[in-house]
């Protein structure tokens, strides 16, 4: 038996018994695995009370001293997404808790939906207009101005991650070097956007990228709500924004960022114009890098969880070479739109 055997068998265990254990129902067919973006595990669990999709979370990420009230905070924000109308996918509450936790392993469980995940490369501009409007309601809720603070910087020690990538003889160094002279412009473009930021926070969910909405025609449900926090909004829609029109896919088309952003003007006027001015916000992929970077050197995780963290180290370097090609058209539409 595989490790990859050996663990898929070990969640399905885990996976019964709790829902035995919390009186959900008891499972009559085999539990399949879903596509559940790239950080936890997905999976399909049909019961003899109904069919829900279980989120295994992350090891990794719960480990970490700062994840258990990271969790209670999006869950409580997400609760005021519900009773504001949001059309968003919650996790269930069991026993008084979202997170449900069995033998040191945690978990989400949902209702199941129909419907599907959009094919990145064919999001209409009218689901970017109802995805931006989405993300405006949200903004919507309780927006309000914060004291100006000093700005977080990003302080990537690329250098360390080339030397650590070396000593292990990993593919990653040579990624890291070829492109060493771009990461740092990259961070410097973002740092300096986040410094332009107005002061004003509102609830944002940093994750609503294509990959966490579903359609069942043209009603779109938000699904994947665990980043919900408090933030800024102007940082969020820029970024949103662009992702929606596929700039992960390394195939940006301006129309259907434009049509996000008339989406969530109207619902929201956040009175913010001068978006070219905080369009290195683009490069905060920088951030999802460095993490992959130490998730494709962790010697503690299963090869499963390194292969993906190379994969997207690969495919993020790719991401930003191609914002850094794009900059000059995009900061001059964000000019003439706005």
């Amino acid at each position: 038996m595989t490790i990859k055997q050996g663990k898929a068998v070990m969640t399905d265990g885990l996976i019964i018994k709790l829902f035995k254990d919390k009186n959900i129902g008891n499972v009559i067919a085999p539990i399949t695995k879903v596509s559940g973006g790239f950080m936890h595990r997905m999976y399909r669990v049909e019961t003899d009370k109904g069919i829900y999709a279980v989120k295994h979370l992350n090891a990794n990420i719960m480990k970490r001293p700062d994840a258990p009230d990271n969790y209670r905070r999006a869950e409580a924000l997400e609760k005021q997404l519900e009773d504001a109308g949001i059309p968003i996918v919650p996790a269930l509450t069991i026993d008084g808790n979202k997170m449900q936790l069995i033998d040191g392993e945690y978990f989400y469980i949902f209702h199941w939906q129909t419907g599907a995940i959009s094919d990145w490369y064919n999001i209409s501009a009218e689901q970017c207009r109802i995805a931006g409007n989405i993300q405006g309601r949200i903004h919507a809720i309780e927006p309000g101005p914060v004291s100006q603070t000093e700005t977080e910087l990003s302080s990537v020690n690329w250098d360390g991650l080339i030397k650590e990538a070396a000593n292990k003889d990993h593919r990653v160094e040579k990624l890291i070097k070829d492109n060493k002279e771009l990461l740092l412009y990259a961070e410097n473009e973002m740092n300096k956007a986040r410094a332009e930021l107005p002061p004003v926070e509102s609830i944002v969910d940093e994750d609503m990228d294509p990959k966490n909405v579903m359609w069942d025609n043209d009603r779109a449900l938000v699904i994947d709500l665990e980043c919900l926090d408090r933030g800024n909004p102007v940082s969020s829609v820029i970024q949103l924004s662009l992702q929606w029109a596929g700039i992960t896919i390394c195939d940006l088309d301006l129309t259907k960022m434009k049509a996000f952003f008339e989406g969530y003007t109207e619902a929201y006027d956040n009175g913010y114009k001068e978006y070219w001015k905080v369009f290195g916000l683009a490069y905060t992929w920088i951030e999802w890098l460095e993490y992959n970077i130490t998730r494709a050197l962790d010697d503690h995780a299963d090869e499963a969880e390194r292969e993906t963290g190379l994969s997207q180290v690969e495919q993020t370097i790719a991401r930003i070479r191609y914002i850094n090609e794009m900059e000059d058209t995009i900061i001059r539409n964000l000019k003439e739109w706005f």
